[in-house]
């Protein structure tokens, strides 16, 4: 009887075991199934994922593309309107001097009309009155068209 309650003992230990075997696998199998489940899910996150991430390469080297283009665009520009401003400015310059010319062609040719008046400081029309000045400019204006009018017609040409 030893023997066979020995023999017992351990066919109910085995069967025990093997009960919680075949629960465990049981469990196994569900989790696997789950697993494969999120794999596909997965799978298709990650086919997604490529797919985004392609189309955001394509946008970037669109970008740079761009970007490169406007770079070059706004250089031209920069280089086109520093060389536009450097002509005004010589521009500016040259009118500036032609014009000291004219005041002063104007000056000699007003002192040259009277005689009897003292002549006066150039700088004198920072000391006038804002009138004083701007009747000073228009008289130094027309003074500059008689005399380009004297000019064209010693030459010959039309007014």
């Amino acid at each position: 009887m030893t023997g066979s309650f020995y023999g017992l003992a351990i066919e109910t230990l085995v069967a025990i075991l093997l009960g919680l075997t075949i629960g465990y696998c049981f469990i196994l199998n569900r989790r696997l199934i789950r697993l494969r489940a999120d794999e596909s899910a997965l799978r298709g996150t990650i086919a997604e994922l490529v797919t985004a991430t392609e189309f955001a390469e394509r946008a970037i080297k669109n970008l740079r593309e761009i970007t490169q283009e406007t770079n070059l665009t706004l250089g031209e520009g920069l280089r086109a309107s520093i060389n536009v401003t450097r002509e005004l400015d010589d521009q500016i310059a040259r009118g500036e001097e032609v014009l000291d010319r004219i005041v002063q062609i104007a000056g000699v040719a007003q002192a040259a009309r009277q005689p009897e008046r003292e002549p006066q400081p150039a700088n004198v029309e920072q000391f006038a009155p804002e009138e004083s000045r701007s009747r000073s400019a228009n008289r130094t204006a027309q003074a500059a068209q008689a005399l380009v009018m004297r000019l064209r017609a010693a030459t010959g040409q039309a007014a």
